[in-house]
């Protein structure tokens, strides 16, 4: 259908006629992401002609014709000012129910009316920051929070919830003031953890431990983890900065309490793997976000008959993080986005709970037994991170390189042995370690158990590679003393030239561990050796 004949239509404002031709219109459109630029300024009348005519009172069919209407036309950024005005967010906002005011929010009865309105906000806010900044003026998010409150009581449709979810998860990705808003004026982690408890459909065992009503592990239906995605969205958002602050003793039970859920969400599954694995991240994305004291409640639950236990404690969900955390090493996709979550999580929760650490070091480095291959080469857990520890991305070897590192318990020798001075060297150079030593961390002081074959082939291992190496002929044999002093010199000269032409930096470690170029470290080390000699008293 022509654009103009339905400008025309929508401009005679009657009733019927409209409702027949956007009818039509929305039919040939319905599939339509792509506009054409000739028809733009017909687009955007025929946008604010909508808003305008919505603002009538129509038959709740109209209505929704009228929306879906709007909803196409707000695929196209172009045409999004009608709709990014106040009286536009309002009008929409007031079909959708959500419209903020002192007193109750007005009903709008037909739920059809409601979906498409909630999906006409979606891709509006979604494209226009003027939109973002509209909502939150309009505090969308207080209208939202009121109805997913009420989600226990109303029987809503999956539908709606959905996109209720969905908007608030815009709105609080896109501002920062819509963010803290729902996180402390309205207590948006306690809101949230109850609306994921009710879509879950479970019950409390413990006070940190739930189950399914059917006391089984069944998959989570497919509307309940579409639901359960964008709640887990939304908490990312909210306690984004959580880890990093000091919580109370009330706020730490809230955290407490929502971690016991997402040890649930951990242990259950969706409809189809790619579902499940798709649910598993936004469950460890949002378990990351969570203050570290609060992760003991990935243990908390009793052992039970078909539990992973470990030194007396429930291993299960750290189990199922390292499967995970496989399964994304595998997979090699968008290392830094997939990984980076999984491998900080372990990292931090093996710092804080000895039994974590230890189990995992059982699992990712088992005592020593193949020395003739290097480290990174294999299929075994171990060779995949330390093939890591030189990717190209910093983000994803430093955790790769963290995380073993925790699971020696920040013992350089230790660290070494596992990976190779070789692979070692970027993370002890970034922790003034490269001398040897130990970071301060609070850990046991058990010894590290070495095999039969470490303790036969040690003498023999290349610390830089970290295996045992062929035995090369020496270059130097059947050379006279001034052969050798004439080659020593050359290499010298060499290395001399190369420095000077600035192609390569000579470097040597400080007193500290840490790297410099060769200059300093030798005036650091003769500085630390006289101070050295004047605190014994020596001239």
């Amino acid at each position: 259908m022509e654009l103009r004949a339905v400008v025309a239509t929508l401009e005679s404002g009657e009733q019927d006629t409209v409702l027949k031709v956007l009818q039509i219109y929305n039919r040939e459109k319905s599939q339509c992401f792509t506009f054409d630029d000739e028809e733009r300024e017909e687009r955007k009348k025929m946008a604010q002609l909508l808003i305008r005519f919505l603002e009538r009172e129509l038959q709740p069919s109209c209505q929704v014709t009228c929306l879906e209407s709007i909803r196409i036309l707000s695929r196209d950024k172009y045409c999004l000012e009608p709709f990014t005005t106040e009286d536009g967010l309002r009008t929409l906002s007031r079909h959708a129910g959500i419209d903020y005011s002192e007193e109750l929010i007005r009903e709008v009865p037909d739920l059809d009316v409601i979906l498409e309105s909630l999906k006409c906000l979606c891709n509006v806010v979604f494209s226009s920051p003027r939109a973002q900044g509209l909502a939150a003026e309009a505090r969308l998010v207080v209208g939202l929070a009121r109805r997913v409150k009420l989600y226990n009581e109303r029987s809503l449709p999956h539908e709606v919830k959905f996109f209720d979810l969905r908007l608030l998860f815009l709105l609080t990705a896109l501002r920062v003031d819509t963010r803290q808003q729902l996180a402390q004026e309205l207590r948006g982690v306690s809101l949230m953890a109850d609306t994921l408890e009710l879509t879950l459909g479970v019950k409390w065992m413990d006070p940190y431990e739930v189950a399914t009503e059917e006391g089984l592990l069944p998959p989570l239906p497919r509307q309940e983890t579409e639901r359960a995605m964008e709640i887990l969205k939304v908490l990312f958002n909210i306690t984004f900065d959580s880890s990093k602050r000091e919580v109370d003793e009330e706020d730490a039970a809230l955290y407490r309490h929502l971690g016991a859920l997402l040890r649930h969400c951990l242990m259950i599954s969706a409809d189809g793997e790619d579902r499940t694995e798709e649910f598993h991240s936004h469950t460890v994305n949002l378990l990351g976000n969570l203050p570290l004291k609060c992760l003991d409640v990935l243990l908390t639950p009793k052992v039970r008959p078909g539990s992973l236990e470990y030194m007396g404690v429930n291993m299960d969900a750290v189990s199922i993080l390292l499967d995970f955390l496989e399964r994304r090493l595998d997979r090699g996709h968008k290392l830094k986005e997939s990984l980076t979550p999984v491998l900080n999580l372990l990292t931090e929760s093996a710092r804080v709970h000895r039994q974590t650490r230890k189990f995992l070091k059982a699992k990712v480095l088992p005592p020593l037994r193949d020395v003739r291959n290097r480290p990174e080469v294999g299929n075994a857990l171990r060779n995949k991170l330390v093939r890591l520890m030189t990717h190209i991305d910093t983000d994803v070897k430093h955790c790769a390189a963290e995380f073993l590192f925790v699971l020696c318990k920040e013992s350089v020798s230790r660290f070494v042995k596992y990976t190779g001075y070789g692979n070692a060297a970027g993370l002890l150079a970034a922790r003034g370690l490269m001398a040897g030593g130990r970071e301060e961390g609070e850990y046991s002081e058990d010894e590290d158990t070495d095999t039969e074959e470490y303790k036969e082939a040690k003498p023999n291992i290349n610390p830089v590679t970290g295996r045992v190496e062929e035995k090369l002929p020496n270059p130097m044999e059947g050379m006279t003393e001034e052969q050798k002093e004439y080659e020593a010199m050359k290499l010298v000269n060499m290395f001399d030239k190369l420095s000077r032409e600035q192609v390569i930096q000579p470097m040597g470690i400080t007193p500290g561990g840490s790297l410099a170029p060769m200059h300093s470290a030798l005036r650091d080390a003769a500085e630390d050796r006289s101070s050295s000699d004047s605190d014994l008293g020596l001239d």
